[in-house]
């Protein structure tokens, strides 16, 4: 069993938000690969579902992005998810738009979901795949920023990087970590 734990904040107000793509992805997986519609459990959002023969727990926690590591750490503990089996799916706003990167390991890059889930383990040995949101503009404070709406003109470029991110999430859970980074790392695929 693997975790899969998509980042933002709960409720109406934040729907959409450049913080909220992470739970855009679960939410995405969640529309292809879960059979029921979930239950509040563990301070999140919590779907089992089933990718290839590899049984997943998509987790959007509801404590506010700052807090998410304590609901990633309850699902962990109650599930015996070990830091292997586990995904974190975010935004980040120093990667720009359309952008992937999935990485075993590492430090937090000033995401605060990341950095509580760091936290609450104890350790930065998780795999986690960001996906770009910036730049962000030199008029903006970053915080208005990752709690702003895409842009009408952005919003096409969303949907097609959660559909990736959707498809590398799918590859990590079924063939690992090392053919995802190689087959969706980087911007999107060019056209043509």
């Amino acid at each position: 069993m693997k975790l899969v734990a998509g980042l933002g904040n709960p409720g109406k107000k934040y729907e959409a938000t450049r913080h909220n793509i992470g739970f855009e992805v679960v939410q995405s997986l969640a529309r292809e690969f879960a059979s029921s519609t979930g239950r509040l459990k563990f301070e999140g959002h919590l779907q089992e579902c089933l990718v290839g023969t590899e049984k997943l727990l998509l987790l959007m926690p509801q404590t506010f992005m700052n807090l998410s590591g304590r609901s990633i750490q309850q699902t962990m503990d109650f599930y015996k998810i070990s830091t292997d089996d586990l995904l974190v799916v975010c935004d980040d706003f120093h990667l720009p738009l359309g952008t992937l990167r999935l990485r075993p390991a590492g430090s937090d890059g000033g995401q605060k979901g990341l950095a509580d889930t760091i936290r609450q383990l104890k350790t930065d040995q998780i795999a986690r795949l960001r996906l770009g949101i910036g730049p962000v503009p030199e008029e903006w404070n970053p915080a208005d920023f990752v709690l702003g709406k895409f842009t009408s003109q952005e919003c096409k470029e969303v949907r097609n990087q959660v559909t990736r991110a959707h498809q590398a999430v799918q590859t990590w859970a079924e063939q690992g970590i090392t053919l995802a980074m190689s087959q969706f790392n980087g911007g999107p695929p060019e056209a043509g």
